[in-house]
């Protein structure tokens, strides 16, 4: 980021290359359409683009990309632009046997439900810490406030989701 921010076209297929695959995951995962989590990373991409000369040295370029793109998702959800869910994904291969192939989708689809359930401060900070393996300082950075809070949130999202799927998932909460 610091070449792209001197002047470096070139290092921003780089940039793109590196932070792009996770910022759509996390996107993928709020707006739950493809359109829209390419929709918002493409609006993200060009936030940064356009704010590059005021990048500082030095900062740490993901949670400042996760907090462009968590704000550009918040606010087109605020319009009220909202996408049809993901389609599903036809996969060939060696596929895994039909049992645990159900027995993924019901659990994953179950997860999905409580996570949707929880207060959004909850799970965007469950989901930064947990799902985008970001540190506690990281994802404060991304929210916007303490370490302390990221933690608190993330803590009683793990406690809403335990008590919700009892035995059948397990989490470790990460250490700082």
């Amino acid at each position: 980021m610091e070449r792209y921010a001197r002047g470096d076209d070139a290092a921003f297929g780089e940039l793109y290359d590196l932070i792009a695959p996770r910022l759509y995951a996390f996107l993928l995962r709020q707006t739950r359409s493809e359109a829209h989590a390419k929709d918002v990373l493409q609006q993200t991409m060009l936030k940064i683009h356009l704010a590059r000369g005021t990048f500082l040295e030095g900062a740490a370029v993901l949670p400042w990309a996760y907090a462009i793109a968590r704000r550009l998702w918040i606010d087109q959800t605020r319009r009220g632009k909202h996408e049809a869910p993901l389609e599903n994904d036809d996969r060939e291969g060696n596929d895994p046997p039909p049992d645990d192939v159900v027995y993924s989708a019901e659990l994953a689809e179950r997860v999905r439900r409580e996570l949707a359930k929880l207060p959004e401060n909850q799970r965007v900070a469950f989901q930064l810490v947990k799902e985008e393996e970001l540190t506690i300082a990281e994802a404060a950075a991304v929210l916007g406030t303490t370490e302390s809070a990221v933690k608190l949130r993330a803590h009683r999202a793990y406690q809403a989701l335990r008590a919700a799927l009892g035995d059948l998932v397990t989490w470790k909460e990460p250490e700082e």
